[in-house]
């Protein structure tokens, strides 16, 4: 046994190196990258705090960011309140589709955010879409508008609220609720009571895995939206159009606080992923 754990020590050396080195070269160099370029002198101007705070603080930057955050805050709110639901039936009811919702469920994680863009402009616009011309009426649009990019951003996270909160449900079981269901009380009683402390920290985690998605989404939202300065830029936006545009300092500065954002997320999953453990 001394033998067999000696000699695999150099290929479980050998295994850490090439992971750390995979990481580095994909991950930590260009992110890094990307952070020295926007704290680095341009234009004959010098670096620093300074100039990155004067290109975030441009009326575009700020537009871009707004949208931004608004957007991603409605796809969550949708996402954890859908997400939650669906965890729920998909668990605790059995019924004839039950596999094939399971299934839907997943679809954003396979299909191109750029075919779910698509997919929504040939069935909202109001040139080419189904609803289009039906929604117009009514006064609501969809295609190069706030709610479009909701909605966008809503679908390519989706998955990632119950994702997390379907293990957590199969793990506890039914027997808590059942129990508080035969001392009288009521649907909701029981689900407030038991199943929402019980799923907690996994609907945290979904909602903070779901924020930076939706923060970070380009391909869908770029077909939905004009993506013009303060018509539609979202940050990502903000960045291509910035770079195309040979302003690359402000891209730069504007990848820096998407990055610093990811990096926060993960903080925060880091430091709750203890707390959900011990439930």
């Amino acid at each position: 046994m001394a033998n067999i754990t000696h000699r695999s020590r150099p290929l479980a050396y050998t295994l850490r190196f090439v992971v750390v080195a995979y990481l580095f070269f994909l991950v930590v160099w260009p992110v890094s990258v990307v952070v020295q370029r926007a704290f680095d002198p341009t234009d004959g101007k010098p670096g620093g705090i300074g100039p990155l705070w004067e290109r975030l603080s441009d009326p575009a930057a700020v537009y871009a960011f707004n949208l931004t955050l608004t957007v991603s805050f409605w796809a969550v709110v949708i996402n954890t309140l859908f997400g939650v639901g669906i965890s729920l039936l998909l668990v605790r009811h059995r019924f004839p589709g039950r596999r094939a919702l399971s299934v839907l469920v997943d679809l954003p994680m396979s299909v191109s955010p750029v075919v779910v863009g698509l997919a929504i402009v040939l069935t909202y616009s109001t040139s080419l879409g189904l609803f289009g011309d039906v929604l117009q009426v009514v006064g609501l649009r969809i295609i190069n508008s706030t709610p479009g990019l909701v909605m966008a951003t809503a679908f390519v996270s989706l998955p990632l609220v119950i994702r997390e909160v379907i293990p957590v449900l199969e793990e506890v079981g039914e027997d808590a609720e059942t129990a508080a269901r035969s001392l009288g009380a009521s649907g909701w009683q029981t689900f407030w009571r038991i199943t929402v402390p019980t799923i907690r920290w996994a609907v945290v985690y979904g909602v903070v895995l779901s924020a930076a998605r939706a923060i970070g989404e380009f391909g869908a939202i770029r077909i939905v939206s004009r993506g013009a300065e303060f018509n539609g830029e979202t940050a990502t936006l903000l960045i291509q159009n910035e770079y195309s545009s040979f302003n690359e300092a402000s891209a730069y500065a504007a990848a820096l606080v998407l990055v610093a954002l990811a990096v926060l997320a993960l903080i925060v999953v880091t430091v709750l992923r203890p707390q959900e453990s011990h439930q």
